[in-house]
């Protein structure tokens, strides 16, 4: 019997990937442990260089401890595997890592993990030096696409009460700046009855809120197996919607250039669909949207804020920006300041560009200096937190539903939990209400929380 640990870099698509491999491991009667575990399993993200560093950080630690106990494995799967270069950088510098996989093929880990174990008890252990001499992994297996969606794999969910649920997978928007569509591969929707079946599974296993996963939700496909029908997003979210047990659906990542009439419809007409969406923006300058191949302009996004808005007044707004791409002038940084002024988010993921090797903005020739990136994203980051402060203020005094996810990390008696529009709000309350949805009264708040006290019904 044989414990493990899952370290996971990036998304939420590589979150649930992780859940999956976990309830794999744990189908096959092995172990979850932070404590020693006998198999490291690294998730790997490829969408920023920090996420790269980490990587190889974690991956020296772990050499020492593959040293002192030759019987310790080390498994690393994910996006990054996807790219020849960082496998290429592994071979040179890390072979003795024991098992490499893909995005593709995560289904079949479990038997590789066994192959390796096997193929370990009849050669022996390689010595660091041997391993160094032969440049190989013990299971190396990696492919560049395919089209078969894998159904009816377990997932060991973080939260009981709560879950991920991929739609689709892969992307066919080719973003300049993004190495996604190279890693993930081209799009690919499950069968809508798959999804349905799915999450009313969930459903009877106590799971009151799923989100919706997808490189680009609003670009679902699905081909019904009954009659053949294709089916679009909404016509998922409004199926969805109709499930017993059921209460609250969410979804991401939402490109605004899908983004539909009839999706901001659903907001106002599906009691179950949260208020709350997120768009990633990118940039407010037209010029460089054009650069970075998004497919929507500045004026054709705030006119989605507005529609949303108007739909919904109380929809919380959430975006990626990313500062400093390629040519990106004074001028149109600017741009993106007043944008985000002007739709006053409620939150936001702001990125210093990070060239990917094998997109087409890498090789542009005039990458921004880091001292000029720094500078314009403390810039942003000023006017977010402005935003998302005067948007948190706006709940006190109201009362808000609240799914209860856990006791805080740091304070003792203090729960935690999420709004529908995804607030997060600590407040005191017993453990009991863990997986529950209770009213709570917003009593203060601050950049990135509210706090509350709980009312009765």
């Amino acid at each position: 019997m044989k414990s493990y640990q899952i370290i996971t870099f990036g998304c939420q698509m590589n979150e649930h990937d992780s859940e999956v491999i976990s309830g794999m491991l744990t189908q096959r009667g092995y172990t979850e442990t932070e404590q020693n575990p006998d198999i490291v399993i690294i998730n790997t993200c490829s969408i920023r260089e920090n996420a790269d560093k980490r990587f190889f950080g974690t991956l020296g630690q772990l050499k020492k401890v593959k040293i002192a106990n030759p019987d310790f494995a080390v498994c690393v799967c994910g996006c990054m595997m996807q790219q020849e270069h960082i496998t290429k950088k592994l071979r040179q510098s890390y072979p003795w890592v024991d098992v490499v996989f893909g995005t593709h093929n995560i289904h079949e880990f479990p038997d590789m993990l066994e192959e390796m174990f096997e193929r370990r008890a009849a050669e022996g252990e390689w010595t660091v030096k041997q391993v160094r001499s032969s440049k190989e992994f013990r299971v190396d297996r990696i492919y560049e696409d395919r089209d078969e969606i894998v159904e009816g794999l377990p997932a060991k969910r973080l939260f009981g009460h709560k879950s991920f649920v991929n739609i689709m997978y892969g992307c066919n928007n080719f973003c300049t700046y993004c190495i996604v569509p190279y890693t993930r591969g081209r799009e690919k929707s499950r069968h809508p009855e798959d999804i349905l079946d799915e999450v009313r599974g969930l459903a009877a296993d106590g799971v009151k809120e799923v989100t919706l996963l997808g490189q680009n939700v609003n670009s679902y496909r699905g081909k019904s197996k009954a009659d053949g029908k294709t089916w679009d997003f909404t016509d998922l979210i409004y199926a969805l919607n109709e499930l017993e047990g059921l209460e609250r659906i969410r979804f991401m990542t939402s490109h605004p250039k899908d983004l539909s009439d009839r999706l901001i419809e659903a907001f106002g007409k599906c009691e179950k669909l949260c208020n709350y969406i997120h768009r990633p923006v990118q940039s407010g300058s037209s010029s460089v949207l054009k650069r970075m191949n998004r497919k929507y302009t500045r004026e054709q996004y705030l006119e989605l804020v507005r529609k949303l808005r108007e739909t919904v007044p109380g929809i919380a707004i959430s975006t990626d920006i990313i500062v400093g791409f390629p040519g990106e002038t004074e001028e149109e940084f600017e741009e993106t300041l007043s944008l985000a002024k002007e739709v006053c988010y409620d939150s936001a993921f702001t990125f210093l560009y990070s060239p990917r090797q094998g997109t087409p903005a890498a090789e542009y020739e005039d990458q921004i200096p880091e001292e000029v990136k720094h500078e314009r994203f403390n810039r942003l980051v000023d006017i977010m937190n402005e935003g998302s402060k005067s948007r948190n203020a706006a709940y006190v005094g109201r009362v808000c539903r609240v799914l209860v996810d856990g006791p805080d990390k740091k304070e003792s008696g203090i729960l935690n939990g999420r709004t529908e529009e995804f607030k997060l709000v600590d407040f005191e309350g017993p453990e009991e209400l863990v997986g529950q949805i209770i009213n709570v009264k917003i009593t203060s708040s601050n950049t990135f929380s509210l706090r509350g006290e709980i009312v009765n019904d």
